[in-house]
């Protein structure tokens, strides 16, 4: 029986109409079962099961279910969705009962994914007597991706990497991986915008006759398709746009997928030929495209079929913020070279390769199934096994193939030895194989166990890592060796090595997990889950019969040797637990390293893994830390894993050797930064280089000869890093010798160190990382991961030891999966790790201290009855338990473990760290009590039952009964506590619901119905300055007895009995030694339990007590007999950039600054991003054990967490930073600390700086100790940060240039309306005048203001300036409306002495203003009218710009006449860096306002201030007089109206809006309060519209000052969509000194399309000029062909003596102002090109808008007439193609008589215009293939002479509203047919031929042939000889070849005679002509066609018929015939007439 279980289906494709009814049908051999439908459904789940009988048969191995989903039709027939194949061969081989098929992806009828996936389960009962074949090949669960039966067919899936594909062979090289991470790495791990542009060129020599080609594009699931075509070369220049949100990632992981179709053939293969490519290889690409690059087609199903012709495409991926790269599209690169250009370079070839996977076993995997069947068993006496609940089974993909190893049902430990064989194209675009776990589930979805990944570029290298990438950049020379040989490059291999799986904590529950996701590789595990032994390796070439096979026994026994264990020691000393948030339950911690150590797993052995618990004690301050004092908790564990100390030898050295070179690298960075002198910064350069290659020669990897258990991949590695580690030591040689420029260095150091990183990755790590857990109570709380290696001992050399190797290190725990990124710590440890072999342990003993001590430890419990201390009150808890109180214990059962001996006997002893009092840490305190009152209703009240308890309700004590606690002093007197909900006696009230016996709400006002009242009294009091020594007396305090008391049981214990406790406990220990071991490695043999536990509890057979909560374990404490003291100063002066996180763009600053369990808060600040404390924090008595030399080496950090204070609320956090402190051991050290800028991390992204540093300073043991100076206070308690410390300052002046507000937006509903700016820099503030009104005049009314200020002379330490705009607004209130911070001062630093232009910046206007407006008309002589006309017709102003953009075909004869070109700059005007961003005059400063009101940390832009700054010096002696003031003459800031012209040329590559792809783009254009609309003159159906328009409007600056141009899509019915649009600033164009409000032409023509424009003459702006820079009027001189100008003497011959003088120059000096002009860098005359943006996707592209503005003040005066750039008209040509002969025709038909004939007529159309098609009338019974025609073709066409390309306006569908316009090639295709009259005419060849590239024809037709056409085929380089342009010369006769496909190979169909002729619309009409020989039949007159006699149509001509097919014939026939006839005519006449005659003879009767 065969059943199949269809549970669900995802993902279906919706359909034109509402969504699908799915149901799924099932085929197995001829029989087919059907589920029901499930109506209106994208996602529908049927769980039905079919069955199919088998008759008794056995399944076959080569059997498969075809699985098909339909969407069900009530009427008619269901339409097809999708398919699947799925092959049984599991089943039939018998090891599997049960086939999960999961996520099976459906295809539909070409084998194409669409999308969607189905989930089925076949299960198969083979017959009885069937024997089991037990088939060692099974296994094999590859579900088959395409719907085809071979292996490859997965390829074709889209989502599958890297199918047929021919794709880029460099991916192998990983050089190309080098740049590939580092042009990655910038982008943010978060989803994002992206837009992949495809552009589909062209395609050429694709196979087949008479085909009409489609290409389909896919990516990322959207699919587009170009517009059908014809022939085999067809042009299709279209373009598409995908617009994705992904994780970069996910994105660069998508593939682009080509398909070529035949659009003519309906059959499921059209295919003809696809190509496949990464997203990520794209973007990996130079500016992130390929440009014009050919791909080489194949066909997906035969990868060994050579090509299937040649597509063109340009591929481009734009993200977030990044400018599209510009494509050449110029028509001559057209006839490039293949070969050259294919984006697969020849030599590299993709080779099918074979991934084997060999995975041998997994072990330690957790349970993952419910344990319920087990306890039952359990409960029914059976033997349980709990173990072993998981059914595993892996799955390996790569590259969209996915292949599974059996299911191994209930064992944790399971042994696969299967081999699977992943069949892949390498080398390969996928760079990872991923490996999962799963537990195999029988009704629910499997669950993962872990994830790994197999990254194939750290175990395979193409050996170009010994290259340097620099040198491919070219940008400066590389510093590397280059040697030449790469034999280091090695494919794929691994192992057999041992893989890690992490993921989500292990412990099973039976709830939802919510860790899963970790599981699944997203995310840092937090727990070891097993691990899986692999090995990998590459064979290429060949195919592999099984995709999943069993590994031979030979190969399991090889991998035995790589299994053997070792015994491993592990020891961590925690010495702090600092930084806690909150108080709560007891804390302890947890180390393990794999399944060792974890106190919650039963399968190791008890080890001493836990520290004891502690509870945390307040730090005085903000945090909690654990009072572990001297006496540090220990933790050890021993495990067992491979001794694979040669592969992490190597690993440390080359970390130790990075660590090195990244110190130094800091400290080189550094060194520039603060800008030290060059002799200084070579020192530390050099010094850096030298100690790398001394690094590198004194420290080599080790060698690999002893080791046992080497793989392939070892000696691989070995060899590549050996290499590498050469190459950069030579490097760094050649960088000594010669380097000139130290700073340019600085990328190929980093670029060193970045590859020393990768270096240092090893993939065989297999011993697991320590994980480190905290618990609270006993919930796991926080973790960290730590990998072995950084704590691993080695006895190669003391560099091989990992860097944290008995060291301590500095560890910030982390919550599981932290949505917060880490905002909040969770706790901050100091601990010492080290981990080593046993056999070294004894090595441990010199990197202990402190001693060890170990115990064994167990709590006597007793309960209060009836007044007396008893067990008998005990309710579940025993006499004697462990601390938790669940593990029953007894004294007489605990037995040391073996090695160890009792040392003393069991004594109590109390554990202080548990006994936490609530006023541990504070420095003030108040004790509470509530009185509590009850009364019957309406009674009176009297005292309650409990009079006193606690806030819970508990009893507590009377308010009598509280003592003072020595070193404490009572402040006041028990008073009612009346600040909160009560009456006015401090009364609350509230009614008892039984069964509780308190109320469980209280109210402040007295009801009759309330039965109970409570008060709280409250008694402050204050901890005295203790003399030292009175801590003792507290301890003897406690009870005598070592008892500790609790209310409740429960965590909360003290020392001192109370009247309130109920529960007593105490603490008994016994110390523990080794036998006969000294030194500290004693600890190691501490394996196993203490067996203290009560076994006859065990016996009753609940042994579910000791699962709880671990075993017994002894505790090791260490304890240090002496601490040392120091003294710590942290310095705090200031940070910058914080994120603001009030409403108001503020945050109220202050810091918490922490180090180890001590703390203090810096003074809060207001309102500000970049607070300056400049403070000292002074922690005196810091106590640390331990070696003083250890704490130098790796000091504890101090921590400094920066909050926002609020009013209202919490504080909310700002950020953390770290700051390791300066350490001095000796007083006489007088090395200062240095402040320097520590990032501010927050959620993982910076967000600020602190300028901060710290020393901590050893005392003595007398505590005498020279300390710094006390530094001086600023108030009580604030310290400033001293002299030498903080950054030494200079008086300096800061001029601000206030000019004015713009685009204010409103701020609380209010306009903003009367503003003033308020500037603040270094603790100075300066506030301007308020603009009276925004609306009438947005500019300040005076506009400099001045800061006298004390800066930092460093510019590393300059604080920002900071802009607040206040509103003035009524009663008085000034909200801050908008702010701005700027960072950096140093590009406004100035020389004050020297008077720039901008000093003496008086502005166009106001020199305007004094120039008299008089001969201010600029005289046009009055030219030739009819040369103009004449000239207009063949220059225009595009010829004007195709000759600047260098198109010399298009610009016809312009560039000859010398006329002028312009400038076209390909981005905007203010991004060309000459002009400076046209902000010479006055920058613009963006204005944000802090958090938004949804909560986002993106701060809103709320306006625009536009302004500048001056800074520089001023004298210290007051006596020396001031610079001058730098801003003067200042233009007037009243409004301007002015003209403005808008020319807009063209849009390039707008986004698509329409579902065709395409776009109906028309300008709207808006200016203050004018639009313009110009929907009437959209352009239909383009992406690249010419618009050619130009607009003109007025405005008044500045209120007008933002253009804004939009390009919409029109759409006739639904609303018009914005495309994207883009603002030009007026403003400051109008402002800006390069003069951009008009740019200068080259030539100054009053007359001619170049025209002058703007309205102050050369001479008149060069005045003006003058006058700005200060400078004296320019003198002219001989008629002002000579100019004196800046001290310069200029000519008129110097500029004009090689230029061609035309009719319309103006007078000479005029042109020679001209001229002079345009030397100082002023804005030419040009087109911008800018970028359109929307608000959809706001950093992306939308497209681009080449353009132009000009703005002239009105007050001058009219403006010159415009340019007309209207767009060029197409000329109206026709070809006329006449058809002479054929001959060499095929001869297709075979006639009645026999002979081969053809009836030929031939068809001929233009490519695009196919609806004109013409054909010749028919030539019959052609019999020698001659056809004789005289026939004429006319084709018109609207041809572009300066584009050579047709222009072609069509509707593309009858219901389409606007014809389409297509710029096409112009090309001519001629057909030969063979005509039938009762079946389909039969084509016979076919010719094409390029009008601009025209093969020559043959003068006669015997040299005629096919090779003539070869030509046209390669299409090389070098234009042909023969190619020709028709256009040139008008007309052409002779022969051409036409050809057939025959067998994939051209033959030859025909020849035919042709005149073709161009004829412009004027000739035409000259010299009219018919079609075929119509009249006008003439140009030449055709005459009708000598045809052979032979040459008729039976039907229609009967006699010639006779005559020619039925006399030629049977000639003889028919002379014959009529010979008999005569015969027989004669011998029937004769008999007829005999009679008569022998009758009259006989007679005779006339005689």
């Amino acid at each position: 029986m065969l059943r199949v279980v269809v549970e669900s289906a995802k993902d279906l494709p919706k359909k034109k109409v509402g969504s699908p009814d799915p149901i799924t049908s099932v085929f197995f051999k001829d029989e087919k079962k059907k589920t029901k439908s499930i109506d209106n459904e994208l996602n529908p789940v049927w769980n039905e099961v079919l069955e199919f009988d088998l008759k008794g048969t056995p399944l076959d191995s080569s059997s498969y279910i075809d699985v098909v989903v339909k969407d069900y039709e009530t009427i008619g027939k269901d339409k097809f969705i999708g398919s699947t194949k799925i092959p049984l061969r599991d089943l039939a081989s018998g090891q599997v009962r049960s086939l999960p098929s999961k996520n099976v992806p459906l295809a539909n009828e070409n084998g194409q994914n669409i999308g969607a996936t189905i989930n089925l389960v076949v299960s198969y009962d083979p017959p009885a007597d069937a024997a089991n074949p037990n088939n060692p090949h099974a296994g094999d669960a590859a579900v088959d991706g395409g719907g085809g039966g071979d292996e490859q067919r997965g390829e074709t899936s889209p989502d599958g990497g890297q199918g047929g594909s021919a794709s880029s062979g460099q991916i192998g090289n990983s050089r190309q991986r080098g740049t590939r991470t580092q042009s990655r790495y910038r982008l943010a791990n978060k989803p994002q915008d992206f837009q992949i542009r495809v552009r589909i060129i062209e395609a050429r020599q694709l196979p087949g006759n008479n085909i009409k080609p489609v290409v389909k594009v896919s990516v990322c699931g959207q699919t587009h398709r170009t517009r059908i075509k014809r022939g085999n070369n067809p042009f299709f220049d279209e373009m598409f746009f995908y617009n994705v949100n992904l994780l970069p990632s996910e994105l660069f992981d998508e593939t682009i997928v080509f398909r070529i179709y035949n659009s003519f053939s309906l059959r499921a293969d059209s295919l003809m030929g696809e190509f496949k490519v990464d997203v990520g290889y794209v973007y990996d690409e130079p500016a992130h495209c390929v440009m014009r690059k050919w791909l080489l087609l194949n066909d997906p199903d035969d990868s060994s079929s050579g090509a299937r012709g040649y597509l063109k495409v340009s591929l481009f991926i734009v993200g977030t913020g990044d400018e599209p790269p510009v494509e050449n599209r110029d028509s001559n690169n057209d006839q490039d070279d293949i070969e050259s250009n294919l984006l697969l370079p020849a030599g590299v070839s993709l080779r099918w390769a074979t991934l084997s996977l060999k995975v041998f076993r997994a072990e330690d995997i957790p349970q993952m199934d419910d344990a319920l069947v087990q306890n039952l068993k359990e409960i029914f006496g059976g033997e349980g096994n709990k173990k072993n609940l998981v059914d595993p089974f892996l799955e390996a993909c790569f590259a969209g193939k996915k292949l599974c190893t059996q299911i191994i049902e209930k064992n944790a430990n399971p042994e696969w030895n299967q081999v699977l064989n992943l069949q892949v194209k390498f080398p390969s675009m996928c760079e990872s194989v991923k490996l999962t776990v799963f537990d195999w589930d029988r009704l629910t979805r499997n669950d993962a166990v872990g994830t790994t990944y197999l990254n194939l570029s750290r175990i395979a290298s193409s050996g170009g890592e010994i290259e340097e990438e620099h040198a491919r950049k070219g940008e400066m020379p590389s510093y590397e060796a280059n040697t030449g040989d790469s034999e280091v490059g090695f494919l794929p291999v691994f192992g057999p090595s041992y893989i890690n799986l992490y993921g989500s904590p292990r412990e099973f529950t039976g709830l939802p997990d919510p860790y899963e996701d970790l599981n699944f590789g997203k995310g840092e595990g937090v727990a070891y889950r097993g691990r899986i032994l692999v090995e990998l390796s590459t064979k290429l070439e060949g195919k592999v019969d099984k995709t999943v096979d069993s590994i031979s026994s030979d190969d399991i026994l090889v991998a035995q040797k790589y299994q053997r264990r070792r015994k491993y020691s592990l020891c961590a000393v925690f010495h702090s637990a600092s930084m806690l948030q909150e108080p709560g339950e007891p804390i302890q911690f947890e180390v393990s390293i794999g399944n060792y150590g974890n106190k919650l797993d039963t399968t190791c052995k008890p080890l001493a893994s836990t520290t004891q618990y502690s509870c945390a004690v307040f730090d005085g301050n903000k945090y909690y830390y654990l009072p572990w004092a001297n006496t540090k908790p220990v933790v050890v564990i021993t495990s067992f894993w491979e001794d694979i100390s040669h592969r992490l030898d190597s690993v440390n050295i080359i970390l130790y050797i990075t660590h090195h070179l990244q110190s130094n690298l800091e400290a080189f960075k550094t060194a520039i930064l603060t800008k030290v002198p060059d002799n200084q910064l070579a020192e530390v350069w050099l010094k850096l280089l030298n100690q790398l290659i001394e690094d590198i020669e004194s420290f080599p990897t080790p060698e690999l000869d002893s080791c046992s258990n080497l793989t392939t991949l070892d000696l691989q590695i070995k060899k590549l890093r050996d290499r590498c580690l050469a190459t950069i030591k030579e490097g760094a040689r050649r960088m000594i010798q010669e380097a000139s420029e130290i700073k340019e260095t600085l990328s190929d150091i980093e670029s060193w160190a970045d590859k020393l990183k990768m270096l240092a990755e090893e993939p065989q790590s297999s011993i697991p990382d320590v994980i480190i857990w905290m618990l609270r109570g006993e919930k796991r709380v926080a973790c960290s991961r730590i990998p072995a290696h950084q704590i691993l001992f080695s006895t190669h050399n003391e560099q091989a030891c990992g860097q944290h190797c008995g060291k301590i290190q500095t560890i910030f725990l982390q919550y599981p999966m932290d949505k917060n990124k880490g905002l909040k710590v969770p706790v901050q440890i100091r601990v010492n790790m080290w981990l080593g072999l046993s056999v070294h342990e004894k090595k441990f003993n010199s990197f202990s201290e402190g001693t060890f001590s170990v115990f064994a430890e167990l709590y006597e419990n007793q309960a209060k009855m009836f007044g007396k201390w008893g067990t008998s009150g005990l309710v579940g808890r025993h006499k004697y338990s462990d601390v938790t109180g669940k593990l029953k214990l007894k004294q007489e059962y605990f037995m040391p473990p073996r090695g160890w001996e009792w040392e003393g006997d069991w004594f109590i002893d109390p554990e202080k760290a548990l006994l936490t009092e609530a006023d541990a840490g504070h420095t003030e305190f108040t004790d509470e009590v509530y009185q509590n009152e009850t009364r019957f209703p309406g009674g009176e009240w009297k005292a309650a039952s409990e009079p006193y308890t606690d806030v819970n309700g508990e009893k507590s004590r009377n308010p009598g009964e509280f003592d003072c606690p020595p070193g404490w002093a009572w402040e006041d007197e028990w008073t009612v506590d009346i600040n909160r909900a009560v009456d006015d006696q401090g009364w609350e009230y509230g009614v008892t619901i039984p069964p509780d016996d308190k109320p469980r709400s209280w109210v402040p006002a007295e009801k009759v119905y309330h039965v109970h009242r409570r008060r709280r009294l409250v008694r402050p009091r204050r901890r005295t300055a203790a003399p030292t020594g009175k801590a003792v007396e507290r301890q003897d305090l406690s009870d005598p007895e070592g008892w500790e008391f609790s209310s409740p049981i429960g965590w909360k214990f003290h020392s001192k009995e109370r009247s309130s406790d109920s529960f007593r406990r105490r603490r008994w220990r016994r110390r523990m030694a080794p036998e006969g071991r000294l030194g500290a490695c004693a600890i190691f043999q501490l394996e196993g339990a203490l067996q203290g536990v009560d076994t006859e509890e065990k016996d009753t057979g609940s042994k579910t007590d000791v699962k709880t909560f671990g075993v017994n374990t002894p505790f090791v404490s260490c304890s240090f007999d002496s601490s040392y003291r120091y003294h710590l100063r942290v310095y705090v002066y200031q940070a910058r950039n914080l994120n603001s996180m009030d409403k108001d763009s503020f945050s109220d600053p202050y810091a918490h600054v922490s180090f180890l369990h001590f703390s203090k808060t810096t003074s809060k600040l207001q309102a500000t991003l970049n607070p300056t404390w400049d403070q000292t924090l002074i922690f005196n008595d810091v106590e640390i054990y331990g070696n003083p030399e250890n704490v130098a080496q790796c000091p504890p950090h101090v921590v400094l967490e920066f909050y926002d204070s609020d009013q209202v609320g919490k504080d909310e956090m700002l950020g953390r930073s770290v700051c390791p402190p300066l350490v001095k051991l000796n007083p006489g050290n007088d090395q200062t600390p240095k402040l320097l800028w520590c990032p501010i991390i927050q959620k993982g992204q910076k967000a600020g700086e602190a300028l901060v540093a710290a020393e901590l300073i050893l005392k003595d043991k007398s505590g005498q100790v020279d300390l710094p100076l006390v530094p001086p206070k600023r108030a009580e308690n604030l310290y400033m940060v001293p002299q030498g410390i903080r950054p030494v300052v200079q008086l300096t002046a800061v001029e601000i240039l206030a000019w004015g507000l713009r685009n204010m937006k409103p701020y609380q509903m209010a306009t903003v309306s009367s503003p003033s700016l308020v500037v603040e820099c270094g603790g100075k503030r300066v506030e301007s005048a308020v603009i009276r009104n925004m609306k009438k005049s947005p500019n300040f009314p005076s506009s400099v203001l001045f800061i006298k200020v004390l800066l930092p002379k460093d510019e590393m330490y300059t604080p920002p300036i900071v802009l607040k705009v206040i509103d003035h607004r009524p009663f008085g209130r000034k909200p801050v409306v908008g702010q701005c911070t700027i960072t950096s001062l140093e590009e406004f630093r100035c020389d004050p002495y020297v008077c720039t232009a901008e000093g003496a910046m008086a502005s166009k206007m106001a020199l305007m203003m004094a120039t008299p407006t008089a001969h201010l008309s600029i005289n046009m002589e009055e030219s030739k009218p009819l040369l103009e006309a004449k000239e207009k017709e063949t220059i225009d102003w595009w010829s004007k710009f195709y000759a600047s953009v260098g198109d010399q075909q298009k610009c016809g004869p312009y560039l000859k006449k010398g006329y002028d070109t312009l400038k076209v700059y390909n981005s905007e005007l203010e991004n060309v860096l000459d002009f400076k961003g046209l902000t010479d005059f006055c920058s613009t400063f963006k204005l944000q306002r802090g958090k938004n009101e949804n909560g986002d940390e993106d701060p809103t832009v709320v306006g625009e201030f536009k302004g500048s700054f001056k800074v520089y010096p001023l004298p210290d002696d007051p006596n020396v007089t001031s610079p001058p003031q730098q801003f003067r003459e200042l233009p007037d800031s009243g409004p301007q109206e002015c003209l403005v012209r808008i020319y807009v040329v063209q849009g390039i590559d707008l986004q698509p809006k329409d579902n065709n792809g395409l776009c109906d783009p028309y300008i709207k254009i808006s200016l203050g309060k004018n639009t313009i609309d110009d929907r009437d003159h959209y352009i239909p159906r383009t992406l690249n519209p010419m618009f050619g328009r130009m607009f003109e409007m007025t405005c008044f600056l500045p209120q007008d000052k933002d253009l804004k141009i939009s390009i919409y899509d029109y759409d006739l019915l639904n609303c018009d969509e914005k495309v994207g649009e883009t603002v030009i600033d007026l403003e400051n164009r109008f402002l800006s000194r390069y003069n951009s409000y008009c740019g200068l032409p080259q030539t100054y023509c009053i007359s001619g399309i170049n025209q002058w424009r703007d309205q102050l003459k050369p001479s008149q702006l060069l005045e003006n000029l003058a006058r700005m820079k200060g400078l004296s009027k320019p003198r002219t001189e001989d008629n002002g062909t000579s100019l004196t100008f800046n001290g310069k003497d200029y000519t008129l011959a110097q500029f004009e003596d090689n230029k061609e003088i035309h009719q319309h120059l103006g007078p000479p000096r005029e042109r020679l102002c001209l001229h002079v002009l345009r030397t100082q860098g002023l804005v030419p005359e040009h087109v911008e090109t800018r970028t359109l943006f929307s608000t959809f996707q706001p950093n992306l592209s939308q497209g681009r808008l080449q353009m132009w503005v000009d703005v002239f003040p009105k007050s001058i005066g009219p403006p010159g007439p415009p340019f007309d750039i209207s767009p060029r008209k197409p000329k109206k040509c026709f070809l006329r193609a006449i058809i002479w002969n054929t001959t060499d025709v095929t001869l297709d038909e075979t006639s009645v008589t026999g002979e081969n004939m053809s009836d030929i007529y031939v068809k001929g159309w233009m490519p695009g215009m196919e609806e004109d098609k013409q054909k010749t009338d028919v030539h019959y019974r052609s019999l020698d293939g001659d056809g004789n025609f005289n026939w004429r073709f006319i084709f018109g066409f609207d041809y572009l002479p300066a584009e050579q390309l047709c222009l072609v306006s069509k509707k593309e569908h009858f219901w389409s509203l606007d014809k389409t316009e297509f710029r096409i090639p112009p090309k001519l295709i001629v057909q030969i047919w063979d005509n039938d009259k009762f079946s389909l005419d039969d084509y016979l060849g076919t010719l094409e031929l390029d009008l601009h590239n025209l093969i020559s024809p043959a003068k006669s037709p015997e040299k005629c042939s096919l090779a003539m056409m070869d030509a046209l085929e390669t299409r090389s380089l070098n234009k042909s000889e023969h190619a020709n342009s028709l256009f040139a010369q008008q007309s052409v006769r002779g022969w051409w070849p036409c050809a057939i496909e025959q067998d994939g190979k051209k033959a030859l169909g025909g020849k035919v005679e042709m005149t073709l002729e161009i004829v412009t619309e004027a000739d035409a009409d000259e010299r009219p002509a018919g079609k075929g020989r119509d009249e006008p039949n003439m140009n030449p007159k055709l005459d009708p066609p000598k045809r052979p006699e032979t040459s008729f149509f039976w039907f229609t001509n009967p006699c010639k018929t006779m005559k020619f097919i039925v006399w030629k014939r049977f000639r003889c026939l028919f002379i014959s015939l009529i010979i008999l006839i005569i015969v027989l005519l004669f011998l029937a006449i004769l008999l007829y007439s005999l009679p008569n005659y022998i009758s009259m003879k006989i007679v005779k009767p006339l005689s």
